[in-house]
């Protein structure tokens, strides 16, 4: 199980990945957040920490609202299917974020307290995720210079990757032990 589990994790973001690129770009928007229900609900019912996947998937989302957001009002991203706000970081994309999130204790568990590791996967691997959803999947265009943008992608995920893991080892400092009256 040690072994299948981290496999599985990865194999199962990848399907929530690819299922809300395709869906966005085929004007399916549900079916990333869909793809996404089923990978948490077995996720979290097979989890050896339920409690540091529920403070990351908290921490995770307001953060790729805030991210993705900022793209989309800054004019530099133009998102398709952008349901349920024409403006703002659409529901598809924060279906990516919540099911990276749940890798970041299982798949991708070596990066956690090794913040330049995390903040070189983000640095490259942020940019690739976009560039693949804009040309495999036609779910997101990029509408300024691409250099710029690409260059701001690797940046903001260099800074979102090492800040998750942070945050969540941060609150969970700040948590009572599992038993406390508080």
């Amino acid at each position: 199980m040690r072994v299948r589990f981290p496999l599985l994790n990865f194999l199962g973001f990848q399907i929530v990945w690819l299922a809300a690129a395709w869906g966005a770009g085929q004007g399916l928007p549900w079916l990333g957040p869909t793809a996404l229900l089923v990978f948490a609900v077995l996720h979290l019912a097979a989890t050896p920490s339920p409690a540091r996947d529920l403070r990351m998937l908290a921490i995770a989302l307001p953060l790729g609202i805030v991210v993705d957001s900022t793209f989309a009002l800054a004019g530099w991203l133009d998102f398709a299917s952008p349901w349920p706000w024409p403006s703002l970081a659409p529901v598809w994309i924060l279906a990516m974020w919540l099911g990276f999130a749940l890798t970041l204790h299982h798949s991708m568990a070596f990066l956690d307290g090794r913040p330049l590791a995390a903040a070189l996967l983000g640095l490259v691997g942020g940019p690739l995720a976009y560039w693949g959803a804009a040309r495999g999947f036609d779910a997101v265009e990029l509408t300024a210079a691409p250099l710029l943008v690409y260059a701001a992608l690797a940046l903001a995920w260099a800074l979102a990757l090492p800040l998750l893991y942070h945050l969540e080892a941060h609150w969970a400092r700040r948590m009572p032990p599992a038993g406390a009256t508080v």
